[in-house]
């Protein structure tokens, strides 16, 4: 049994440069019979499972409590609280209704807001459950597979094609060992891994002695002894610097929460002027008088805060995100829906973001020529064609011939295979640049021959020294022959030919030639492709086939492939639709700049040309002259993930709104400290997720339009409702301050002491605290919330998008929120004079009918006013019946209406009166009046703007 030991994965220095048997003697491991069950559960114990760090999961209590941390919310306490007061002084006659009400509201907001985000930390949670990983291991001499949470240093790693690697370890062994290190280092192409012990400490991407967490074996064989496990992993050093960035609020919440101490003040000002106004103009004689004046300080304060802001708020989001379900796009947080509407950035990462991930041979050139190869990924959909007539088939002769030998060549010197599921999908198995021949060759249409021409006899597996692989194979239509058949490195391989193959001839491979076809090779570089090349040589009788020795002599040149990683079509339709919402799209990858380049140029992210800012650039940059950078640069090739962080910094403090996607754990750090960060639910990192504030379960990019849409959607009908609110509450509020200030004017008086003081002629209120409440009720919740699901007015993307210091309720909306309550004030208190004995209007009615009659005008101003604050510029009349849900509140507002003014229980509730008919043709024309100053308003503005 091997000794305990202590050690993690920091306290033994840099493995990388360390003899592999010196690595396993520190960790006290036997490689060839690994751990025992015993010692791992000790090592276990001692040093904790394999994980990365988790936030301190937050209890229940705590989370219910949060959905109340909101300034709009504290001024809802508020006025819950000066209305128990003003009960309690009263002598709690029967039931404290406006604080009952109030608190019930601020419940709903609460409870909505906890549902919500309950189902999306489920869904999140769903997503964890698919990646957990396993783990294949040698334990007591036996080959098995355990948790990789499990995993403790000293183990010794199994490796196979498919594994995800769940440590990070030193290299034991490598037979063709090929590993996916996109996730981490954001390199597309699968990393060839090697035993030798590096002679210098290297970059991560280099150190090819190593394996990592979070990280997949494409291609081939190892064994690995396990280094260091959790936080001490690579993965957790980007975890480290992901909990060290801090998360920034989104506009939305910054907004709100502006609002929030706006009203908060004007309800104070409001309410002390109007309450001093009435203590100056008022004889008050007894506590019963300042307990009026109390009320009157509630009535205000319930008109002044639209308590269903909070409430429609969360129900409008809470409906964007089930819509955003609805295309596969998980969102964490509700807030977030509305920031990405408002993103005028979005930084991206390349590998399996804005491209397939999915290796595709593009080009194939050989002696006689340029061939082209359409279509992209695993499917083997598309056609071999030459390029000056890509709608031709390419035509039997001496390039097809060629051409076939190095795809089918290429298909036999692999170990990738290619099949078609059950539903139809085409997937692989192996290393994607090997599949790549394999799809090519089905394009042309010859892979059935080759399987049946071909038995595989013996292969020289690729190495890092000789850059090559070779499979020696029988050839069963030249008397079972045997054929040695090479790929690799393109440079390399030309350097072991002395011939060339031209259609089905041998030509002496003269100095010319070589340079011709090494001229196309640097074509292709330049290009952005990827290129391997295809030799193959037949072997004489008296030759060994399976000794490695002396084979790759003498070849005879095929050609060479140009492969890349295509974009995703459907990235590009959405980087399109995103330029045309104003929206700048920044690719930010830690692949090769040429290649960063070309596929940017392809998807339209830059023009042909544009070069790309690399890391090392990056890093010789002062401030100034990085931020300068910045504003220019739209692709980022070879930078690490304080790179990443960097620039969208950079971004956000030049005033824009950042969203960021990526998939690999590189770029959670910068995915938490963009406005949103959104993460990939198939190929994405537990890190990357988490880091998020969305995560689409589809890894399209194109969903990401969707969001945009979704999000300007719902800004604009928070901006319709909030327009709306703001106005009829602000008439509530004018209404009351002027009906005190002009009593005299309309003739607001009474003799009755109930009403207000104790003498003849008091000062009374023009609406009672529950009219104001009744209000509030029926015109601040159904309206307003089915304002928030109205159909977008106008192409949203079409138009730029909001700049960071641009409010949600500017200086404009403020003026016309202010001039719609003016007119609401004065159409309701005329309403009132007209029904009122003396003041400007000679009226016969009493204060009860003139008070309900104003209370009417005032519903039915605020239920015009809900056509009136749906855009800015457009009639009310236009698109007048495009939201069914809007009617459907109106309707439901004005029978409400109806039954508080004729239901008899409900006269004494709410000191109503019953209504003639003419009188409600009265309150009609009159809250009309609304409609009327708005449509002129409206007008002007268009004349204006088209001035």
């Amino acid at each position: 049994m091997t000794a305990a030991v202590a050690v993690r994965g920091h306290d033994i220095g840099d493995p990388s440069v360390m003899d592999a048997g010196a690595v396993a003697a520190v960790l006290g491991v036997d490689v060839e019979t690994g751990l025992s069950a015993q010692e791992a559960a000790s090592r276990l114990a001692q040093n904790g499972p394999n994980e990365l760090r988790a936030a301190p999961r937050v209890p229940a209590w705590r989370r219910v409590l949060a959905q109340f941390q909101h300034p709009l919310i504290y001024l809802l306490l508020a006025a819950v609280a000066i209305a128990l007061l003003a009960w309690w002084v009263e002598g709690r006659v029967g039931w404290p209704v406006d604080a009952i009400v109030i608190a019930a509201v601020v419940l709903l907001n609460g409870v909505i807001g906890h549902v919500q985000e309950a189902k999306a930390q489920n869904a999140v949670a769903a997503l964890a459950k698919m990646t957990a990983a396993t783990a294949g291991v040698l334990r007591d001499s036996k080959p098995q597979r355990v948790p990789s949470a499990e995993l403790v240093c000293g183990d010794v790693l199994v490796l196979a094609e498919g594994d995800a690697v769940g440590a990070d370890a030193r290299l034991l062994q490598a037979t063709t060992l090929r590993v996916q290190e996109a996730a981490l280092t954001g390199e597309s192409e699968a990393v060839l891994k090697d035993i030798a012990t590096l002679l210098r400490p290297a970059a991560l991407g280099d150190r090819i002695d190593m394996v990592f967490k979070g990280t997949a074996v494409a291609q081939g064989t190892g064994r690995a002894v396990v280094t260091a496990t959790g936080m001490d992993t690579q993965v957790g050093e980007v975890a480290a610097l992901l909990e060290a960035t801090a998360p920034e609020p989104t506009p939305l919440e910054k907004e709100v929460a502006r609002i929030g101490r706006t009203l908060g003040l004007a309800v104070v000002v409001i309410a002390i002027v109007v309450v001093s106004t009435i203590l100056l103009i008022s004889e008050i004689r007894n506590s019963a008088d300042v307990v009026h004046v109390l009320l009157l300080g509630v009535s205000l304060a319930v008109a002044a805060v639209p308590e269903g802001l909070p409430a429609i708020l969360a129900v409008v989001l809470a409906l964007g995100v089930q819509r955003m379900a609805k295309h596969r796009a998980i969102v964490k947080n509700l807030s977030a829906v509305e920031t990405l509407g408002s993103a005028s950035v979005i930084c991206s990462d390349k590998t399996g973001t804005l491209t397939r991930s999915e290796m595709t041979i593009e080009r194939v050139v050989t002696a006689s020529g340029d061939t082209r190869v359409s279509g992209v990924g695993y499917a083997p959909e598309g056609r071999v064609h030459q390029i000056e007539n890509p709608d031709v088939e390419l035509a039997p002769g001496p390039l097809r011939d060629e051409t076939i030998v190095v795809l089918s060549g290429g298909s036999l010197a692999g170990n990738a295979a290619l099949r078609k599921t059950e539903g139809g999908e085409w997937e692989i198995h192996g290393d994607p640049t090997e599949a790549a021949f394999l799809v090519a060759e089905r394009k042309l249409g010859v892979a059935e021959r080759r399987e049946r021409r071909f038995e595989r006899i013996a292969e020289i597996p690729f190495t890092s020294e000789r850059k090559l692989m070779t499979t020696i194979e029988r050839d069963h239509e030249h008397g079972d022959a045997f054929v040695a058949i090479t790929k690799g490195a393109p440079d390399v391989l030309l350097g072991r030919c002395t011939q060339a193959r031209v259609g089905m001839e041998i030509v002496s491979l003269d100095d010319a030639l070589r340079a011709r076809l090494l001229a196309d090779v640097d074509m292709l570089s330049d290009a952005a492709l990827r290129t391997l090349a295809v030799a193959y040589r037949p072997l004489a009788p008296d030759e060994d086939p399976t000794a490695a020795e002396g084979l790759e002599r003498d070849l005879i040149f095929v050609g060479t492939v140009g492969m890349i990683d295509p974009p995703r079509k459907e990235a590009a339709v959405a980087i399109r639709e995103a330029r045309r919402a104003g929206i700048r799209v920044v690719m930010i990858t830690g692949d090769h700049p040429k290649t960063a380049a070309r596929i940017a140029a392809d998807l339209g992210i830059v023009d042909a040309g544009a070069p790309a800012l690399t890391g090392a650039e990056i890093d010789a940059l002062d401030e100034a002259a990085f931020a300068e950078a910045v504003r220019k640069t739209s692709v980022y090739a070879r930078v690490a993930p304080a790179h990443k962080l960097r620039i969208v910094d950079a971004l956000q403090a030049d005033g824009n709104i950042v969203a960021m996607t990526g998939d690999g754990v590189n770029d959670a750090p910068a995915l938490k400290a963009a406005d949103i960060g959104i993460a990939m639910g198939v190929t994405g990192t537990e890190v990357t997720k988490e880091a998020a504030k969305m995560i689409l379960a589809d890894d399209n990019f194109s969903t990401i339009v969707q969001a945009v849409r979704e999000g300007r959607a719902i800004l604009d009908n928070i901006r319709k409702f909030l327009r709306y609110l703001l106005s009829s509450n602000m008439g509530e509020v004018l209404t009351v301050f002027l009906g005190v200030v002009g009593s005299g004017v309309i003739g607001l008086k009474s003799t009755d002491a109930a009403d207000f003081g104790s003498t003849g002629g008091a000062v009374v209120l023009p609406l009672l605290a529950t009219q104001l409440l009744w209000i509030n009720l029926i015109t601040d919740s159904g309206p307003a919330l089915a304002m928030g699901v109205d159909p977008p007015t106008d192409d949203l993307m079409a138009r730029k998008p909001r700049h960071v210091n641009d409010r949600l309720i500017d200086a404009r909306m403020w003026v016309s929120v202010f001039q719609t309550g003016v007119v609401i004030a004065l159409v309701s208190l005329l309403t009132m004079d007209f029904y009122l004995p003396g003041g400007l209007i000679a009226g016969t009615g009493d204060l009860t009918t003139a008070r309900t009659a104003g209370f009417t005008v005032l519903v039915f101003t605020s239920l015009f006013t809900c056509f009136t604050a749906r855009s800015d510029t457009t009639s009310a009349f236009a698109n007048l019946f495009a939201n069914p849900w809007l009617w459907s509140a109106i309707a439901l507002s004005l029978l409400l209406q109806v039954a508080v003014v004729h239901v008899p229980f409900l006269n004494i509730a709410f000191g109503t009166a019953p209504l003639a008919l003419d009188q409600w043709l009265v309150c009609a024309a009159m809250a009309s009046g609304v409609l009327i100053y708005s449509e002129l308003q409206k007008l002007l503005r268009r004349g204006w703007s088209h001035a």
